[in-house]
């Protein structure tokens, strides 16, 4: 069982959140290992002094993301969040690395974008409807007229422009998936724009955005995937340079 020390007591405008970052931040050091039970809630909402409701919350977010499970009358045990780790774990992770960017994590990201979203692009150019072309257009336009120092509006745009390639797919599932990882992706992206400030690269973004419109509305599939195949892999070069 993890050593049962006194940490607390915690002091932030969210408690419940603090309680999760405390909880993982155990986990995903290793400190608290695979299998291993978590102290009680008693025992930890009393060292951290706050509620058990506070706590026992905390502790079915990190069920949720795969860090724990929760064995009725037993208590809770860590999981290997390799194996049993959702979506709203990469969040986490970012969190614990202080937003530190990490090749094998931007890898893993740049892997599975390309495996999800050149197929959400090459089904957009089959079944994109005018308004959501009209809705990609007005993208690009407002990207055009941003100043390119300012990374949050530029950000936010690129997260739109890429959730509405997805919902014109015609698959349910695939905006979900993209708006399941939001914050990692922003947050990657945002590092992008705000590293580049200014420069050519960003610019060089919304000339892909154009030829994939392009691709698009001519409903040239093959076209639409290779676009979005190389935009992906031009915004990893420029993450892989900050490392």
């Amino acid at each position: 069982m993890p050593e049962e020390k006194r940490i607390g007591p915690l002091h932030v405008t969210s408690v419940r959140e603090a309680c999760i970052r405390f909880l993982e931040n155990k986990i995903l050091s290793g400190e608290w290992m695979i299998d291993t039970r978590l102290p009680s809630e008693r025992s930890l909402a009393a060292s951290l002094e706050v509620s058990r409701l506070i706590l026992h919350e905390a502790i079915v977010d990190l069920a949720a993301k795969g860090l724990v499970e929760i064995i009725p009358r037993k208590g809770a045990f860590v999981s290997d969040f390799r194996r049993d780790g959702a979506v709203g774990l990469l969040s986490s992770l970012m969190t614990y690395q202080n937003g530190e960017l990490d090749r094998d994590f931007i890898s893993g990201m740049v892997d599975m974008r390309l495996l999800l979203e050149t197929e959400t692009a090459r089904l957009a150019a089959l079944n994109c409807s005018e308004s959501q072309l009209a809705e990609l257009r007005g993208v690009l336009e407002e990207e055009c007229k941003t100043d390119l120092s300012d990374d949050m509006t530029l950000t936010e745009l690129d997260f739109t422009f890429h959730l509405i390639i997805a919902i014109a797919s015609g698959n349910l599932m695939y905006p979900m998936i993209i708006n399941s990882f939001r914050k990692v992706y922003t947050r990657l992206t945002g590092t992008f724009f705000r590293r580049y400030s200014g420069q050519r690269a960003i610019s060089e973004v919304f000339g892909y955005h154009d030829q994939l419109i392009t691709a698009v509305a001519e409903k040239e599939s093959s076209k639409a995937a290779e676009v979005m195949r190389a935009m992906l892999e031009h915004g990893a070069r420029f993450l892989y340079e900050i490392l």
